[in-house]
């Protein structure tokens, strides 16, 4: 199911892991091993995030912080997206970042 993300231009790779990071499924322009090790960033990525969203909620004390819906993280090419457990990496100059969150979102809730 999720292999249809990479029909979106610049998708280059997208993969799905479990809640404890491991990969469940991954494909596109990487091997195995880096496919896994991008679940496994993704993970730990999404913990750091959730910890922060929760200190904002306290500090702000505004509701609908949590959870948090996703995070990017954007260099000058590329960009790691994730909205719960899936993760793409793109290229920022082929990739309409509004098309890959919406169909990630309709995946993440599939």
């Amino acid at each position: 199911m999720i292999k249809r993300m990479l029909a979106i231009d610049g998708v280059q790779v997208v993969c799905h892991f479990r809640d404890d990071g491991e990969l469940v499924e991954g494909y596109g322009m990487m091997d195995e091993e880096q496919i896994a090790g991008l679940a496994h960033f993704a993970h730990d990525y999404k913990r750091i995030v959730q910890g922060n969203t929760d200190q904002l909620s306290m500090f702000t004390q505004m509701n609908g912080w949590t959870p948090p819906g996703g995070w990017i993280v954007r260099s000058d090419n590329v960009a790691v997206v994730s909205i719960a457990n899936l993760v793409c990496l793109i290229d920022n100059n082929e990739a309409s970042l509004n098309e890959v969150m919406k169909e990630m979102n309709t995946l993440a809730h599939w």
